[in-house]
């Protein structure tokens, strides 16, 4: 694991690397949909509910069993734009948070527009897909990041005050650059959070996370994974909280079994810090996905982002045939999910040989335009 763009990967290497992937899209896509029947719910109207377990399968939210939300509409659209980033790499015109604030653009449009535009020819094979214009309570702070066209930066960020895990939980696809070193992963990712969540504590939370599921998708250890994201915070203006968040997470394992009253707490008061927390407890508790998914939803704080970044550590740690058969089975979009993963690693594996400039395959540039 590990190789850059033009290494030769192995069989092994190659069906591992892919496994991860769908592990992890399919794994934060499920802890989205498990969270969202619950996602404005107290813990006590939880249980009320369901029982005083909680929650412990999918629910119907938006009509249907296995509905996604927002949170991975966006981090389908994170795929996209990180395949087009690479495909423009070629022209020599490279700057992937322009091109993952143009992919966020897109994303925009499916809320704003009934279906698909088929006059722009350069907005991909994602952007017509019609499910996706599906409007799924969407985040105000994220509409109103992408609202005007200018991109947020670290040095004019949109929306300053906002500490929220929206950001955080579209970063997982940034993790999955294994190829790169693990501080660009952080400031692509911490980059492209500014474009909605200017807070540090956000922007920084999502840099994080993305250095984690980094980490997990080389084969690395939870511990591993999360000592690493502490040391790369620790130079950053800003990063007492999610420092502080994740030391919490850790210490938390220790203190006896899973127990949804911590979890209760380690959320509160549900920034995207305390969120990380919560998603690094319930991956390293958790028995099985299952559970720690289960875990990480049934809390009073936002129950899909927490279960979206739980799903996104467990699958890249475990990959994807580790997640339960059944939820996967009714997970809205999925099609969809596999097909965005394999074209995702086909192009960090074989990238080269789909669009070098002596030779391009047409049928790629058509899915991922240049433009």
């Amino acid at each position: 694991m590990g190789a850059t763009a033009g290494a030769v990967w192995g069989r092994v290497e190659q069906q591992d690397f892919r496994s991860r992937v769908r592990g992890t899209l399919l794994g934060a896509a499920v802890g989205d949909a498990l969270g969202a029947p619950v996602e404005a719910l107290t813990l006590p109207r939880i249980r009320e509910a369901y029982g005083p377990e909680g929650l412990p399968d999918l629910a119907p939210a938006y009509g249907r069993r296995g509905a996604i939300t927002d949170l991975t509409q966006l981090t389908l659209f994170t795929v996209d734009g990180l395949i087009r980033a690479q495909v423009r790499r070629d022209t020599g015109a490279w700057h992937p948070p322009t091109d993952l604030h143009r992919a966020y653009l897109r994303w925009a449009a499916t809320q704003r527009d009934w279906g698909p535009d088929e006059r722009r020819k350069d907005d991909g094979w994602l952007a017509r897909e019609e499910w996706l214009y599906a409007r799924r309570d969407p985040s105000p702070v994220c509409l109103l990041g992408f609202a005007d066209g200018t991109m947020g930066t670290l040095d004019a960020p949109k929306n300053p005050g906002e500490a929220g895990a929206e950001a955080a939980a579209r970063s997982a696809p940034f993790g999955l650059l294994v190829g790169w070193e693990p501080q660009l992963v952080f400031q692509l990712a911490v980059e492209c959070a500014a474009q909605t969540h200017g807070h540090p504590t956000a922007y920084l939370t999502a840099g994080s996370y993305a250095v984690v599921v980094h980490a997990l998708a080389r084969g690395e250890s939870m511990d591993a994974a999360v000592q690493k994201a502490l040391v790369l915070l620790a130079a950053r203006p800003g990063h007492q909280p999610v420092t502080e968040a994740l030391q919490q997470a850790l210490a938390a394992v220790r203190t006896g079994p899973p127990s949804p009253a911590l979890v209760e707490e380690l959320a509160d008061p549900g920034t995207a810090d305390r969120l990380l927390a919560v998603a690094v407890y319930c991956a390293l508790v958790g028995e099985d996905v299952r559970q720690g998914l289960c875990l990480s939803v049934n809390h009073s704080g936002p129950s899909k982002a927490a279960g979206a970044l739980t799903g996104g550590l467990l699958g890249a740690l475990h990959g994807e045939t580790a997640l339960p058969p059944a939820w996967l089975a009714e997970l809205e979009g999925r099609p969809t999910l596999l097909v965005l993963a394999d074209d995702f690693a086909l192009e960090m594996t074989q990238g080269p040989a789909l669009h070098s400039p002596n030779g391009a395959v047409p049928g790629w540039l058509a899915r991922y335009p240049r433009g």
